[in-house]
């Protein structure tokens, strides 16, 4: 995907528009832009340093750094205290890799190969996890709803409260989730039959029919470490960009804040990664295509999320995992139909085209509410 490459060119025009220019928009338009190509190589270089380090620690490293992108931006936006936006990013992404990603590689892959078949025992074990992932976001939500209605504060839209239980609730939780995601890389270095094949790869996918990329290492280790920091510094300015003007440009537009973060933030974050799956399902890898769109979605509920917990008690910020109700009644229903999908070993490209339904319903839903 060297096209990446092209886009480098927006992140001069992103410092130029907030600088210079001071034109929310083009702040807004060319930190995204910008932040593809930058999430990119991150990836890439993540992925080069996991090739040199070995499967082990190559396997820690894409379980660690495999969100990077995503997980940068919303720190930056937890700093600046949009609880509201950075718990949309968070829902958005699975979402968006449960229904949107692994729609259009089931959709195609299956135009191009008909009945595609992949690990089942794999997809039972994704689906078993990110079951736990939705109870563990669904259990604090549903908590607050019932002290506001205790208190008849009710409001199933407004997730900024100052509960000192809910923040101890979510402290726990987020410290269940986050074990429970150490023991599920545990289990899948001891019992490689279940391991999700691949990573969070960018590069190529190799031959059909290939479980796992056929990759070689193309940069050094200090390239690798340096395009490593030089990404995520530019992804840490570029951020400050995009979350500053998130506000005037949803007001330009008539947007929410939260269609915003659950639409537009993700889809910057995670494209490269994105565009790898589709192909692998075109190639007719469907092992790796489901390991890139599941394993995005388990590594953000199980350790992107809750380890924003934490850090938000060290930024003073309570952020908590308490969503609104309709993010958290479309995240449990995508999940719902992606284990559907997945469990019994084969997919086609009606499935893909459920996905996609469900996907566009969700969004059209975001875009309404205000």
């Amino acid at each position: 995907m060297n096209w990446l490459r092209l886009m480098l060119v927006f992140i001069p025009l992103a410092f130029v528009a907030e600088f210079l220019l001071h034109n929310p928009l083009l702040i807004f338009g060319f930190s995204c832009l910008a932040l593809i190509p930058l999430a990119g190589l991150l990836g890439e270089a993540t992925e080069e340093l996991a090739i040199h380090t070995g499967p082990q620690i190559g396997g820690l490293l894409n379980a660690t750094l495999g969100n990077a992108a995503e997980l940068i931006i919303a720190i930056v936006a937890l700093s600046q205290g949009r609880i509201d936006l950075v718990k949309a990013s968070l829902t958005g992404s699975i979402i968006g890799n449960l229904l949107l990603i692994l729609g259009a590689s089931l959709l195609l892959g299956g135009l191009r190969h008909g009945l595609q078949k992949f690990n089942i025992r794999t997809a039972g074990v994704s689906a078993a996890m990110m079951t736990l992932a939705i109870i563990g976001l669904l259990v604090p939500t549903l908590f607050e709803l019932l002290r506001e209605v205790q208190t008849n504060s009710l409001d199933v839209f407004d997730t900024t409260v100052d509960d000192p239980a809910l923040a101890a609730f979510s402290l726990g939780v987020a410290g269940v989730l986050i074990l429970m995601y150490v023991l599920s890389l545990v289990f899948s270095f001891t019992q490689p039959e279940y391991r999700m094949q691949a990573g969070h790869g960018h590069g190529d996918t190799g031959e059909a029919g290939s479980a796992t990329p056929a990759h070689t290492p193309k940069w050094s280790i200090p390239v690798a470490g340096g395009v490593l920091a030089a990404a995520t510094l530019g992804i840490v300015f570029l951020s400050e960009f995009l979350v500053g003007a998130v506000e005037p440009v949803a007001e330009e537009f008539g947007l929410s804040e939260v269609f915003i973060g659950i639409i537009i933030i993700p889809l910057v974050g995670n494209v490269a990664e994105h565009i790898v799956g589709v192909q692998a399902a075109a190639k007719n890898q469907m092992d790796l295509s489901l390991a890139i769109s599941l394993g995005s979605s388990q590594q953000i509920a199980l350790f992107v999320a809750p380890i924003l917990v934490f850090i938000g008690v060290l930024l003073g910020q309570q952020m908590d995992l308490f969503f609104n109700a309709f993010e958290i009644v479309i995240l449990f229903l995508a999940v719902l139909l992606a284990n559907l999908i997945s469990l019994d070993g084969e997919s086609n490209w009606l499935e893909g085209a459920q996905l996609l339904a469900v996907y566009v319903i969700a969004a059209l839903g975001f875009f309404f509410i205000t």
